[in-house]
């Protein structure tokens, strides 16, 4: 859905509304508007250093309306250490995993104004003039039994698992302008459209690739929450933020509905950004066709819920991106990761990926272990200058803002990279 931020008549900064394209508002989406002064300058030629990460916060709650509330007053305590965690990052666009979709843009507009721009424990705020969200298939019936409990109903049987429409949700802030006008959703996106999908099977009977009937898949959308395409401009260049959660590839059983689905929706965008027939196949919101275009900027952001040696994802699921040819891999690490796996043991100790790279903090007994999940991914035209994972070892005292179970922020960690993007 795309909506502008309202103007607030008190505060001078703040300007006018102005109207999002048409397509857009038909879509739900929301595109929160920036004064004027926030659109960057500089001289052609010149390269920008640009901060984008992603962050899977857990500010998702377990009924709808009550974001709303504890965003409405400043004093929430995951939403204040959540909120000092951006701001010790100053990413310069952030991509919000599980942050419950509020139409209006309204939960964006609240966690902006009581927690992002007031200084949480000492820390400078944070402005983002420009926001994006939109709908989630999360927590809508689909009106079928996709679970094959015998039972229509619940979260397993709504297009993304959710107990209520936008729960899980996503958002993108920033510091620079998006192209509304040129933003594409792929919402409605149907996983048998995709050739060669891993439609799941059902290991009872002898038909193939035959869990979800052929009504099911008729209706039955790839995007567990969405996939996003948003368009960022930063000194008169584009660059495109690709945004997703697949959904975890566990709670399921034999069929592996949930490995396979998670499998595709990061296959997606391995898709997407390759030129020519392998993403003709694709279809947003709008009805166009096709993938990115040839020489576009991207950098692909998000929860991937996928490591690439261990956890249950499906194999190879990650490296459809971190082997693609137009993909960089920045490797972001963190010492308090390392520190973390020994500390915890458990499944860590089986793990044969390195901890240092790992973004997320999961229980250790008996599995999966703490992962590598979470992604910033730029195109190769996007020189990587830095990057790293916030998780602090524990004699840092920002380790407080991450701490251990029950968290006091989120079980993921915000992982950022530098890019510099020429003018």
């Amino acid at each position: 859905m795309s909506t502008r931020r309202p103007d607030r008549p008190s505060t001078a900064r703040r300007t006018p509304l102005v109207a999002a394209s048409v397509a857009a508002l038909a879509l739900g989406a929301s595109l929160v508007a920036a004064p004027a002064h926030a659109a960057p300058g500089g001289e052609p030629g010149r390269a920008d250093t640009v901060r984008v990460a992603t962050y899977n916060l857990s500010l998702n709650r377990n009924f709808e309306g009550q974001l709303v509330a504890d965003l409405s007053t400043p004093d929430n305590a995951q939403a204040k250490t959540v909120a000092e965690i951006i701001q010790r990052a100053n990413p310069d666009i952030v991509l919000l995993n599980e942050f419950d979709y509020v139409e209006g843009g309204v939960a964006v507009g609240l966690f902006r104004d009581n927690y992002l721009e007031v200084s949480q424990g000492g820390a400078d705020p944070v402005e983002y003039p420009y926001a994006f969200v939109a709908p989630s298939n999360t927590g809508i019936p689909s009106g079928f039994d996709l679970n094959n409990n015998g039972v229509v109903g619940g979260g397993d049987d709504a297009f993304g698992f959710g107990f209520f429409p936008g729960q899980f949700g996503m958002a993108v802030l920033s510091k620079h302008p998006i192209d509304v006008e040129s933003v594409r959703t792929f919402q409605h996106f149907l996983w048998k459209d995709m050739p060669g999908a891993l439609l799941p099977d059902d290991p009872n009977t002898a038909a193939p690739a035959d869990w979800y009937s052929p009504e099911e898949l008729d209706v039955f959308r790839l995007s567990s929450k969405s996939h996003w395409d948003v368009p960022v401009e930063i000194g008169g260049r584009t660059v495109h933020v690709l945004a997703s959660h697949p959904t975890p590839p566990t709670f399921d059983g034999a069929e592996d509905r949930n490995g396979t689905r998670n499998h595709d929706e990061i296959r997606f965008w391995a898709d997407y950004v390759r030129p020519g027939a392998a993403s003709r196949y694709i279809y947003d919101d709008t009805g166009a066709t096709g993938g990115l275009k040839p020489g576009s900027s991207f950098v692909i952001m998000g929860d991937q819920n996928a490591d690439q040696l261990d956890g249950d994802s499906v194999d190879a699921a990650i490296q459809q991106l971190l082997d693609h040819p137009r993909i960089t891999d920045p490797l972001p690490t963190s010492e308090g990761a390392v520190e973390a796996s020994l500390l915890q043991g458990g499944a860590n100790l089986t793990h044969e990926g390195d901890p240092a790279y790992d973004t997320a903090d999961f229980n250790d007994n008996p599995a999966p272990g703490n992962l590598r999940a979470d992604y910033v991914l730029p195109s190769k035209d996007l020189r990587v200058a830095d990057a790293g994972v916030f998780w602090p070892v524990q004699a840092d005292p920002l380790s407080a803002l991450t701490g251990t179970f029950p968290f006091p922020s989120s079980d993921h960690r915000l992982v950022w990279v530098d890019v510099h993007v020429r003018r």
